[in-house]
């Protein structure tokens, strides 16, 4: 009873002054917002990039190319804005409101038919490289299937020496055109144990500044002797155990309902997906748990509040980055992806992944035994410390 009280005393001052609510609420939740405005959209629909459309051709082959874009258009891959002439084209991109613009020249599908030189033209800004190669790639595909096309009545041609009259070479080629591929790239809805990226970009903030906030509990007992009132503590009738676990209480309780809150706010906010209700609640207690012992150990070994926040604070932003908070570094076999794997941030950020492939509390097993081993092994090395600090 003794541990909660002054549990909840620390608790009452860490809500009177806000500091709780900007550090576990405020904060991660802000942070992953703006991160993924700059490296991913975080809502439901990502932008598409927009082009527009100069048809001076409006022939057979052209005609296709336009169903090709005004496919990708109902499919939302892009936005199309079709029917301008070349003037309206070139200013549409100088003033950005297009990021390309595909144009059809005249004669075209004449060209392509009589298997002459044919050109595709692309008309993109300069400062939105990425839509520009969008726009180019989409325009390749489609002159590949062209080429695909003209190859095919060549080769029957040729198979004839060359005598075929003109009117088979164009049924020939309107068939190659209208033939099915005998390969294509396509989708299938499967498990892929791979946190979307507003999910990530939620958890890795949460996880990172969950070590910022544990610190409140581990580091009080610096506050007390720093302010005269661990003396005032120890004349109690109370064990030296007793005031080092109510401040690891604060802790975790500190850690548990920052963590709950986001899970909670971001999947109603923003959509997050954290899986499994049991298994995030497992994986969000484990890792609270692992960071109250890792910065209960810097709070053991400093002998003021200052120079323990001023450790706790590299050592967050060290374990933050190689642990994968801000992006991931866990693809590939470099020595960074290896060491990612010596922090508890990676096996956290893993575990979620599992439950969002569908998985559940017994799939991540082997995730919450590696936070747990971080938890257990700085747990009882900083609980041994504070205690030393409260006898000495």
């Amino acid at each position: 009873m003794a541990a909660l009280v002054i549990a909840g005393k620390d608790l009452r001052q860490r809500v009177r002054d806000r500091s709780v609510f900007i550090l576990g609420v405020l904060a991660p939740l802000g942070l992953a917002y703006v991160v993924s405005l700059i490296l991913g959209p975080i809502g439901p629909g990502s932008a598409r990039p927009e082009f527009g459309l100069v048809d001076m051709d409006r022939g057979a082959v052209s005609a296709s190319f336009v169903a090709v874009l005004q496919r990708l258009d109902r499919e939302r891959v892009i936005a199309l804005t079709a029917g301008l002439d070349l003037p309206s084209a070139r200013r549409a991109v100088d003033s950005g409101d297009v990021a390309a613009v595909f144009v059809v020249p005249s004669g075209f599908s004449d060209a392509v038919t009589s298997g002459a030189a044919a050109r595709l033209e692309i008309i993109g800004r300069a400062d939105a490289a990425t839509s520009a190669q969008i726009a180019r790639s989409v325009a390749e595909g489609f002159t590949g299937q062209l080429s695909a096309a003209r190859l095919s009545v060549a080769t029957a041609q040729a198979a004839a020496g060359g005598r075929l009259p003109p009117e088979r070479l164009h049924a020939l080629s309107a068939a190659a055109a209208g033939a099915a591929h005998p390969i294509a790239v396509g989708t299938v809805r499967a498990a892929t144990k791979q946190l979307d990226a507003k999910t990530y970009y939620v958890a890795g903030m949460a996880v990172f500044f969950v070590f910022f906030l544990v610190q409140f509990g581990v580091t009080g007992l610096l506050d007390e002797r720093r302010d005269g009132t661990l003396a005032r503590l120890m004349a109690a009738p109370i064990g030296r155990w007793t005031i080092v676990a109510g401040k690891a209480i604060t802790s975790v309780v500190l850690g548990i309902v920052s963590l709950t809150v986001l899970a909670v706010a971001s999947t109603l906010l923003i959509g997050a997906d954290w899986g499994d209700p049991v298994g995030a609640g497992l994986l969000i207690a484990a890792i609270t748990l692992a960071a109250a012992g890792i910065m209960a150990v810097v709070a053991g070994l400093t002998n003021t509040p200052e120079a323990a926040n001023n450790i706790q604070m590299v050592i967050a932003v060290a374990l933050g980055m190689v642990g994968g908070s801000f992006f991931t570094l866990a693809e590939g076999s470099g020595f960074l992806a290896w060491a990612s794997l010596a922090t508890p941030h990676q096996w956290f950020l893993r575990g979620l992944a599992e439950l969002a492939g569908g998985g559940g509390p017994a799939d991540i097993v082997g995730h919450l035994a590696a936070i747990l081993a971080f938890a257990v092994v700085t747990g009882v090395a900083g609980l041994v410390l504070l205690r030393r600090r409260v006898a000495g």
